[in-house]
């Protein structure tokens, strides 16, 4: 069965084997989510299963959304997400899905949105080298040469000042540390994307798990 939840990041500490070794986790309120929909190959082309998480008020919905929930027959929900899946025919809508679907030990891959930093210059956002500092120069943070002198143009990929961070990132291969049920925590071993409270997707890792250290 390939396992997927929502889930709040809620931050970092760390954690002790009985061998006294420190291992740094992050800490994932997993769940509870509800199965809002399920997608088949036959009906809709693919297998995909759609997830509500986390409470809000129903006059904070649009009306195509507060639909969609109604006819699951579900309350509404804060944040949505489908997540294409091998196999669907374990999930039904309505389904709750708690954190307690992982186990110590699995490996799983986090995607996360990262922290927004707003506009940044080629040294901040790229760590590029700045110019001389001596008296006298005229270039002391900006990005350098363009490139070529014959296109009369910049080449698509070059690397300028731009927006840094926001963006979707996915962590893969991370350790399921352990599993708080009482709570709906997951404790990963080492860092996961996005901001304290900011949410993430768990899925089964694509990777081969046999060259995991």
């Amino acid at each position: 069965m390939q396992k997927a939840i929502l889930g709040k990041k809620v931050g970092m500490t760390q954690v002790f084997t009985e061998e006294g070794k420190v291992i740094p986790v992050t800490v994932i309120e997993a769940g509870p989510c509800v199965v809002v929909q399920k997608k088949t190959k036959e009906v809709d082309g693919y297998d995909a299963v759609q997830f509500g998480y986390g409470a809000i008020k129903e006059k904070h919905v649009t009306k195509p959304l507060a639909g969609h929930f109604k006819k699951a027959e579900q309350e509404p929900k804060k944040y949505i997400r489908e997540m294409r899946l091998e196999d669907t025919a374990s999930y039904e809508v309505g389904q709750e899905v708690k954190a307690d679907v992982f186990a110590e030990g699995d490996w799983v891959d986090i995607s996360g949105v990262t922290r927004g930093k707003g506009f940044a210059g080629a040294i901040k956002r790229h760590g590029f080298g700045r110019g001389p500092t001596t008296h006298g120069s005229h270039y002391h943070r900006g990005p350098g040469s363009l490139g070529a002198v014959d296109a009369a143009r910049v080449f698509k990929g070059r690397k300028l000042p731009g927006r840094m961070g926001g963006v979707k990132v996915t962590v893969q291969k991370l350790k399921v540390v352990k599993v708080d049920t009482d709570r709906n925590l997951l404790l990963i071993h080492g860092a996961v994307p996005g901001p304290r409270g900011g949410l993430v997707t768990l899925k089964n890792t694509v990777k081969n798990v046999k060259e995991a250290k």
